[in-house]
């Protein structure tokens, strides 16, 4: 027992360490400082909508700072008692300081992936484009098969998925689609899977039962709310109507109900095709098109444009972020964090919170 406490205390200490070190490297003391000080400047409610911003961002850093004191002080405390109880070897209080130390590492844990989402868009909802790569019909069926997997995910943690817009395959899967994902912190846990996904596995379209690897894109925007301007010049847009080719019934099949909006100088291409109005599907896009205005100008303020840009390029070797194997052996590897899990069906089924929150900690190393 007494082993396993010195490596729970250990455990807990690298915790502290790495959220102080989060709190120094983003000056969060000096920023809730200027805040407050801005709060209590006479013209602070001149412009109402960026005081409750201000006031709402104040109050997560407050909950931020708050939370990490409280735990630090508990630690203390419950140590304290820790060697008091092993001096006078109190199996009692030995197992509830324990118990304690337990549940102060889950809570410290749980404010750190807070503290990893505490910027201005990791809060919104998030598009999800999927893309299939070369190869035809393997990867047309991969496609769908990681839009199952989101879409489970999203299932499995209470959230809402909306089908948007989709381009069958030939002959099974999907050559492209999109979907919308609500909920709490969506963007956030989401936009560190944009890039390439490799599947390999023994074809279920190969009369000769062969290996094949194939690939999909994935690309994530946050969905842009009211509060946030972004302004899309009527003259920069093309704007085309085509027959949806998806489910709908006989009045989409046979009106020009769908929409595709092409942004002229930035190139981005948004369509939907979800809704049987045009108006509606217009609607959508232009939504989705300041979404993706918004996410191109965050990348491009965080200087990761030019590089996520080419890596658009080519689905295709040399560009996956993730690989899932189901073929010769069972493994699905992250290749930024090395994070690995031996249950591809797991995974493929919707548990991928494992890979969500390596990637945060790879972000904010």
């Amino acid at each position: 027992m007494e082993l396993e406490t010195s490596n729970l205390i250990k455990e807990i200490n690298k915790i502290i360490l790495r959220l102080r070190s989060f709190f120094e490297k983003n000056k969060l003391i000096s920023k809730l400082d200027e805040l407050n000080n801005k709060i209590e400047s006479q013209n602070f409610w001149q412009d109402r909508k960026s005081s409750e911003k201000i006031l709402k961002e104040k109050k997560n850093l407050e909950f931020l700072v708050g939370s990490f004191s409280n735990f630090e002080n508990d630690f203390k405390d419950i140590v304290e008692i820790l060697d008091l109880a092993i001096s006078e070897s109190d199996k009692s209080l030995q197992d509830e300081s324990l118990y304690k130390l337990q549940d102060l590492k889950s809570g410290l844990k749980k404010l750190e992936i807070k503290c990893f989402l505490s910027n201005d868009s990791d809060n919104l909802d998030s598009y999800l484009e999927f893309h299939a790569g070369a190869g035809g019909t393997e990867s047309q069926d991969w496609a769908e098969m990681l839009r199952r997997m989101y879409m489970k995910w999203a299932s499995n943690k209470g959230y809402s998925a909306e089908l948007i817009s989709e381009h069958k395959g030939d002959e099974a899967g999907i050559k492209s689609s999109t979907i919308k994902i609500s909920g709490d912190y969506i963007y956030g846990y989401l936009k560190s899977e944009s890039g390439i996904h490799r599947l390999v596995r023994i074809s279920p379209f190969d009369s000769g039962a062969r290996r094949h690897t194939s690939f999909a894109s994935v690309w994530i925007y946050p969905v842009v709310d009211d509060k946030i301007d972004i302004e899309i010049i009527e003259k920069d847009l093309r704007i085309d109507t085509y027959r949806s080719s998806g489910a709908g019934g006989q009045h989409v099949n046979t009106t020009d109900s769908a929409v595709r909006i092409t942004h002229i100088p930035t190139k981005i291409v948004v369509q939907c095709q979800n809704e049987r109005s045009q108006h509606k599907n217009k609607e959508t896009c232009m939504n989705m098109l300041r979404a993706r205005l918004y996410e191109h100008e965050l990348q491009k303020r965080e200087k990761q444009n030019e590089n996520i840009e080419s890596s658009k390029s080519d689905i295709g070797w040399g560009h996956q972020i993730r690989s899932y194997v189901l073929h010769p052996y069972q493994m699905v590897k992250d290749n930024r964090t090395n994070f690995e899990s031996s249950n591809p069906e797991k995974v493929l089924d919707g548990e991928i919170d494992n890979f969500l929150e390596s990637s945060l900690y790879k972000i904010n190393a």
